[in-house]
């Protein structure tokens, strides 16, 4: 008996720490026999992705040659615009992409593995373009990676993002290397270190918000629970959506293990919506209890400039079309499931948008009567802007797109 263990374990090569089955250069030739293998539409839409980001880089670089104050339309009282909102984007779907793949591969519920080599790889995706996409926020971001480093702040929590998002990432790489390899001891270590590091450092971007006094919008203890649960629906959505494109990229139907992944992961992304959609409530009306400030943002919000995003996209688009569609379907509709994660990532966009933007629109210096901080603050980005999100997108699709083909689907989480 032990010694058909020993044999069964050698020809495996899974969780014994000896080589992967099959070998390094058969995987490799595998992975490019998978790329060359696609069909004309997926070229296509693969070379346009990859134009879109080039094209939208040119722009980037162009900003970083005239000068960011001339590129960006961020002022002294609007200093956080669409990049950083973008950059939250691709944070917070990340995470809770590390969320929703941690489920399976973590926490051990079936139903949530075969999603999650996808998931994994989606969130090492996203998080660089993220990390892409604020490089060309920061005026000296060499400078700020050498002194991240050499110079730590332990009191800032700007470092500790950084730092905690590096580390993340890290991790998150180093587990989907490892699952390739078929050494999942290791990889289910990387994953739980991923996980720890990335709520660690989700929670801590929630707290940079939460903790600056002189914005009321944002100021609270409740942000990093916020965000925590906010990263669980919007990975969820992603997940949903990116596995649906995968199959019909890769011209298959959908098999039985996929389909309950899939239902389990529609569940989790309702329940979600609905903490979310508890937390606006009640921010709305603590807010109009508020001081006066505060009230000023949600009136702008709810019957200002900004009722359009906020009614019509954060929460029809975003939650409330999602989460009848879902509980429509009983979660068992993967067509109802993709429409309703298509809706939820538009409104999840412009969530994040509004997010960083309402909490700058009344002046500093409103509460003191003074004359030029009556009205509020106004903003609309810049063509560089927007090119800068594009490029993060176009980041994302292309990698997408490559993973599919490469990874064949991702299928060996089943």
């Amino acid at each position: 008996m032990a010694d058909e263990t020993k044999q069964s374990r050698a020809t495996t090569g899974k969780d014994s720490g000896g080589p992967p089955s099959p070998g390094f250069t058969s995987e490799v030739m595998s992975a490019v026999a998978g790329l060359l293998s696609g069909t004309r539409s997926f070229y296509i839409i693969f070379s346009l992705s990859l134009v879109t980001i080039v094209i939208a880089s040119v722009v980037s670089l162009d900003a970083m040659r005239i000068g960011f104050h001339n590129a960006y339309n961020v002022t002294r009282e609007i200093q956080w615009g669409l990049i950083i909102s973008t950059y939250i984007f691709f944070v917070v779907t990340s995470t809770g992409l590390c969320i929703v793949s941690a489920i399976g591969h973590v926490f051990g519920m079936k139903d949530f593995m075969p999603i999650v080599n996808r998931a994994v790889f989606l969130s090492v995706v996203t998080i660089f373009a993220g990390f892409t996409v604020i490089f060309f926020d920061l005026e000296n971001p060499f400078r700020m990676g050498i002194y991240q480093v050499i110079s730590p702040n332990f009191a800032s929590n700007l470092w500790w993002m950084g730092t905690l998002y590096g580390a993340y990432m890290i991790f998150m790489a180093i587990e989907f290397i490892f699952i390739l390899l078929h050494k999942h001891k290791i990889a289910y270590y990387a994953a739980l270190a991923g996980l720890i590091s990335g709520i660690a450092a989700h929670s801590n971007l929630g707290a940079i918000f939460g903790m600056l006094t002189g914005r009321e919008f944002w100021y609270g203890p409740y942000m990093p629970i916020y965000f925590i649960a906010s990263a669980a629906m919007s990975g969820g959505a992603a997940i949903i959506l990116f596995t649906v494109l995968g199959y019909k990229i890769n011209n298959e139907v959908i098999d039985a293990p996929m389909k309950r992944a899939l239902e389990a992961v529609s569940k989790l992304t309702a329940l979600m919506i609905a903490v979310i959609l508890f937390f606006t409530t009640w921010k709305i009306i603590t807010g109009l209890v508020g001081t006066a400030g505060k009230k000023d943002v949600l009136m702008a919000m709810l019957t200002g400039p900004y009722a359009l995003n906020f009614w019509g996209f954060e929460v029809l688009i975003g939650m409330v079309i999602p989460f009848a569609l879902l509980l429509g379907s009983r979660f068992r509709n993967v067509k109802i499931s993709f429409l309703a994660s298509i809706l939820m990532i538009i409104g999840i966009f412009i969530m994040r948008y509004d997010l960083v933007v309402l909490g700058q629109v009344v002046p500093a210096f409103q509460e003191l009567g003074v004359i030029e901080a009556r009205e509020l603050n106004t903003y609309l980005p810049s063509f560089h802007e927007m090119m800068i999100t594009v490029a993060g997108l176009g980041i994302v699709a292309a990698a997408f797109l490559l993973g599919e083909r490469v990874f064949k689907g991702h299928k060996s989480g089943h």
